[in-house]
């Protein structure tokens, strides 16, 4: 028979018992609960993709620019969504000016590399393709000296390659190329390739038409658009795959006809009216200015041969004499408005078709027709008369209107009258088709040019990454399972403790 303490005892062991019994079943209950609630209603949920990033130099005849761009790891119908995250202008001239200087050319894009590795993560830079493509200032070095122009791509590349980057290689692009990289710039800023809609998806645009690229370099300009008929010359002809999309494009490019070298080409014209004087009457420079050149810097591209009696290292003075009509005259000369028997032509016998829809004109048209502020749409009867009033202002009174301007303030008129001669004889744009031009540098904060386009093209070759597969559900679901889980927890510590430390007395 149990004594009293004894039965105490007892009874204390027995309810001991029960408390951890009770316990570890409350602690399987809610690992039960928790282990149910974890298993409904998952369902399989793809992470954000990453980014990638992507180097482009365009090597300009006049300069040379850097761009940084940004995608997602992942693409939309086989193209990624880039973005411009950076941009650098090299210090200098374009890399073809470095001729005599190669290692100059590699030098001078330092700086802007080491600005670029400060834009991409670390651990991304080798893996960042990264491209350098050179228009028609190499195309015109090439022709010159094609030793010279290998040179200079031996040391540019040589520099890319001492930084992180993944070097795909130095090119110099078609004209073609520059004009269809240029259109499809253009026609990404502005939405008309691929648009994220307010269902929170990219989709191509419906009945959007896409619109036309003008460029304007140093050496060259291009004009690329979607014709509204069949496109009879297959050599200006380019197919591109954007977003899903077929596009079927117009385009062709006129080395020689960038603004420095149609002053070139006019100055030197000029210049034979009289071969042997020594100074040149400049219609398009303003009445008063004066400067003096050598033979060499008129004569100093494959757009001007030097005729063989003259001397590289002869002076000449060049005097403004301000006369427009004059100007446009010999502005004229430069082009050949002749088209064969049942064609139409642009200018040099080349094939164009009419133009058709709005347009966007960028880089050279664009600096030189918003010096002027003819950049809102005004009409070309305007716009003609702007140029011709600017002509006419003497030298003086131009630098005392424009004192900030004055390195360039004397070829302005030219390169108005140029613009004018091109858009309107030229490429054939008339006063009802003129209001379709929009003149402009940017759209959005992104620069317009061919580098944009280029790298959007590429991105159909490089590979997309896979998405991160994981498994997810509903977030109060996920909260009660931990919160079961946590409840499990405490409960089976309690138990651990009530008998590793309850102690019978």
């Amino acid at each position: 028979m149990l004594t009293w303490p004894g039965y105490k005892a007892g009874r204390g062991m027995e309810y001991k018992a029960k408390v951890i019994t009770g316990l570890l079943t409350a602690t399987c209950v809610f690992s039960i609960i928790a282990l149910i609630l974890s298993a409904v209603h998952v369902k399989d949920v793809f992470l954000p993709p990453g980014s990638k990033f992507g180097l482009v130099f365009d090597a300009g005849s006049t300069h040379t620019a850097l761009y940084v761009y940004q995608w997602p790891a992942d693409k939309e119908n086989g193209t990624g969504i880039v973005s411009q995250v950076e941009s650098c202008t090299v210090n200098g001239s374009g890399i073809s000016s470095y001729a005599d200087d190669p290692t100059g050319a590699g030098a001078s894009l330092k700086p802007c590399l080491d600005k670029a590795m400060t834009a991409i993560p670390a651990e991304q830079q080798r893996q960042t393709p990264t491209y350098l493509g050179a228009t028609a200032g190499m195309r015109l070095l090439r022709e010159q000296n094609s030793t010279k122009a290998d040179q200079v791509f031996a040391e540019v590349s040589k520099t890319i390659r001492e930084y992180p980057v993944d070097f795909r290689g130095a090119q110099i692009l078609t004209g073609n190329e520059e004009g269809a990289f240029g259109w499809i710039t253009v026609n990404y800023l502005l939405e008309t390739l691929i648009k994220f809609s307010f269902t929170g998806k990219w989709e191509h645009p419906q009945n959007t038409e896409v619109l036309g690229a003008l460029d304007l370099g140093g050496a060259s300009t291009q004009i690329t658009f979607q014709p509204g008929v069949t496109i009879e010359d297959k050599n200006t002809s380019v197919h591109f795959r954007l977003y899903g999309t077929n596009y079927s494009l117009y385009t062709h490019s006129y080395l020689c006809y960038g603004q420095m070298q149609a002053l070139k080409r006019l100055t030197a014209a000029l210049h034979q009216d009289s071969l042997y004087a020594q100074q040149i009457s400049q219609p398009c420079y303003p009445k008063g200015y004066q400067e003096n050149i050598t033979i060499a810097e008129i004569y100093d591209s494959p757009c001007v041969p030097i005729p063989s009696m003259l001397s590289p290292a002869q002076v000449l003075t060049v005097t403004g004499t301000g006369n427009p009509a004059a100007c446009r005259a010999a502005i004229l000369k430069l082009f050949n408005f002749t088209c064969g028997a049942n064609r139409t032509c642009g200018f040099d016998g080349v094939y164009q078709p009419p133009v058709r829809g709005q347009f966007f004109a960028f880089s050279g048209f664009y600096y030189t027709f918003s010096f002027l502020n003819l950049t809102s749409q005004q009409s070309l009867s305007h716009v003609n008369a702007t140029v011709w009033d600017f002509c006419n202002n003497t030298w003086s009174k131009l630098v005392e209107t424009f004192p900030q301007n004055k390195e360039h303030l004397h070829t302005y008129c030219m390169v108005g009258l140029y613009i004018l001669t091109l858009l309107v004889d030229g490429y054939k744009f008339d006063e009802h088709t003129w209001s379709n031009i929009h003149f402009s540098q940017k759209a959005g904060n992104t620069d317009i040019g061919w580098t944009l386009g280029y790298m959007l093209n590429l991105t159909n070759m490089i590979p997309m990454e896979a998405l991160e597969h994981v498994k997810g559900q509903q977030p109060s679901l996920w909260a009660g399972a931990i919160s079961f889980i946590v409840l499990a927890i405490v409960a089976g510590l309690v138990a651990i403790l009530l008998q590793c430390f309850w102690k019978s007395k």
